[in-house]
């Protein structure tokens, strides 16, 4: 049997064994909270976003003091946010995604012919695509009628506002897909968006899009 000092003299390393066997268990065990408040998908996506939405932040800072007069409501992200890839369907009826826009710079805006102010917004939207449409940058105006899908079309000729491509989602499932994301609050909204698919500004509701502020914020935005 071992003596009392043997004994005493064990005691220091079990002790250190203990709490090493106890420290490891608290970590896993926060591991596995987090993984359970915010999914592994949303660690690696919050991830991703930290690496792939830093030059939209800082584009974010660059223009934030162009946001005046006219797009003076536009909101300038200061986190980094990957949109999701947003998915709707062209005038054919092709499905079409946000990704596709890779490389470019993006001002996503929903609308509906049921919305007076987005209807009020559409000429700025098109006189913003004639403006500075181009391979860097376009107008993706992306219409969430749900019923009697001929209207929205109508609507656009009639106003003949024909330099904006037609898009729809006739579930408005962008609609909740950025709800989800906590940008999209009401109708109209506006996403400037990078060509990776990060948000550089929101607006909740309309804007002169076709003024000399927003061209200004625009163009800075886009410079390369």
């Amino acid at each position: 049997m071992p003596d009392i000092d043997q004994q005493t003299s064990d005691l220091p390393s079990r002790s250190s064994h203990r709490f090493a066997v106890i420290a490891v268990i608290a970590i896993i065990a926060l591991i596995a909270g987090f993984g359970g408040i915010y999914g592994i998908d949303g660690l690696t996506r919050n991830a991703h976003a930290q690496a792939s939405c830093a030059a939209a932040i800082d584009i974010a800072k660059k223009i934030a003091p162009l946001a005046k007069g006219e797009v003076a409501a536009l909101t300038m992200a200061t986190v980094p946010l990957q949109l999701p890839d947003l998915a709707f369907n062209d005038a054919d009826g092709k499905p079409r995604k946000l990704s596709e826009w890779k490389d470019r710079t993006v001002l996503v805006n929903l609308w509906a012919t049921w919305c007076v102010p987005c209807r009020r917004e559409m000429p700025a939207l098109d006189k913003l695509q004639t403006t500075l449409g181009s391979k860097d940058f376009e107008v993706v105006a992306i219409n969430i009628d749900t019923r009697d899908p001929d209207k929205p079309k109508n609507f656009l000729k009639d106003g003949n506002l024909t330099h904006l491509a037609y898009f729809h989602d006739d579930k408005a499932k962008v609609f909740q897909d950025l709800k989800s994301a906590g940008r999209a609050l009401g109708m109209p909204t506006s996403i400037l968006v990078d060509g990776s698919g990060c948000e550089i500004a929101t607006i909740a509701g309309p804007a002169e899009w076709a003024s000399e502020d927003a061209v200004n914020l625009i163009k800075a935005a886009t410079a390369k």
